[in-house]
């Protein structure tokens, strides 16, 4: 028995012919929408490419821009079907190219799906690829004369004002690494030898941060020097007083503002996939109605659309019976020549009569 198995007269035909018309031109807009979802991604996971380890995290708006292009080309040709099937004459040079083409949108769906799942999916990739790139940025913080590294304190200054927080996981990570350069010590200074000589590694490491961590809707001057130093400030207590300084780290920051982006990317091309999926069932539909047009030359006679000639259940039986047969026959072949090559290989015994 056929899945959904409709029936059709002339005028429902042509209603379908021009609903699917209109739907797929909606669905090039949407793999236009689509598009520019992925390159708006893209410039703004560039913008802070200095503080991402590695490109893995591109896969999601790369994905979005091929599956823009391909929905655009797909359903542009569809409607041009959709418009000729109105005419038997203009749709009789589409009819063989129709199966091979749904069979198309088939994977092409999957492939959506995928992509709106990856969409949801990224965050755990994406939460490990900031946390090492926000650590190598603030290593590199100090080194504004070295080449190629001296727009990093730059940027992290801007990240951490854009986005009001500070370090990667927090504040107290500018404890761990020198963020001030050899440039700005004065070495002289008996304070500045005993930090670098209290360190295993020859660091001059102080409980501050940069000027970036500080908030500005705060009261109080902003403390970022000496932090956790309660005597060397008025009326203060940095663990149980709100400090001034933002308390969020980056890491967080950027994996929220990513991660939402992307999840509202994956809501928007999900509803992509369902709207690409009902024109891919009533192209079927209008495929097997005109292909079962009992007398062609009577353009007016009922016919019949299906979206699977057969039940669910004997379709996949049948498709495994043909992917059976298929292994079957190479194997078949791999053996023959096999066996011709074993015959090749043997040498013929020759006798000699005296």
């Amino acid at each position: 028995m056929a899945l959904l198995k409709v029936k059709f007269n002339q005028k429902k035909r042509v209603k379908l012919a021009q609903g699917l018309w209109l739907m797929n031109w909606f669905s090039v807009f949407a793999g236009i929408l689509v598009f520019s979802m992925g390159l708006f991604l893209k410039i703004e996971l560039r913008k802070r490419s200095e503080v991402m380890d590695n490109s893995e995290s591109h896969f999601v708006p790369n994905s979005l821009i091929l599956m823009g292009i391909l929905s655009c080309a797909f359903n542009g040709f569809a409607g041009k079907i959709c418009y000729d099937s109105l005419d038997p004459a203009k749709f009789a040079k589409w009819k063989p190219l129709l199966k091979p083409y749904l069979a198309l949108c088939f994977f092409f769906n999957i492939l959506i799906f995928f992509v709106a799942l990856i969409c949801f999916l990224m965050r755990g990739s994406l939460e490990s690829t900031l946390a090492q790139g926000l650590k190598n940025g603030m290593k590199f913080y100090r080194d504004t004369d070295t080449p190629g590294r001296c727009f990093m304190k730059k940027t992290i200054d801007m990240l951490q004002i854009e986005f009001k927080c500070c370090g990667n996981n927090g504040f107290k990570d500018w404890f761990e690494i020198q963020w001030i350069s050899n440039r700005y010590l004065d070495f002289s200074s008996k304070e500045v030898k005993d930090r670098i000589k209290s360190n295993v590694d020859g660091r001059y490491l102080v409980d501050g941060v940069p000027f970036s961590c500080c908030n500005p809707s705060s009261p109080r001057p902003c403390i970022q020097y000496q932090v956790t130093n309660n005597s060397a400030h008025y009326s203060y207590d940095y663990q149980t007083e709100e400090l001034n300084l933002w308390r969020r780290g980056c890491r967080e920051a950027l994996l929220h503002y990513y991660s939402s982006m992307m999840s509202s990317m994956g809501a928007v091309v999900l509803l992509v996939w369902l709207f690409e999926m009902s024109v891919m069932v009533g192209l079927r539909l209008l495929h097997t109605s005109l292909e079962s047009i009992a007398n062609p030359e009577d353009p007016e006679c009922e016919s019949e659309g299906w979206i699977l000639e057969n039940s669910l259940k004997d379709t996949m039986k049948s498709m495994l019976e043909h992917l059976k047969k298929i292994g079957k026959f190479n194997q078949v072949e791999a053996d023959a020549e096999g066996a011709e090559g074993e015959e090749g290989g043997k040498t013929p015994a020759i006798t000699t009569v005296s």
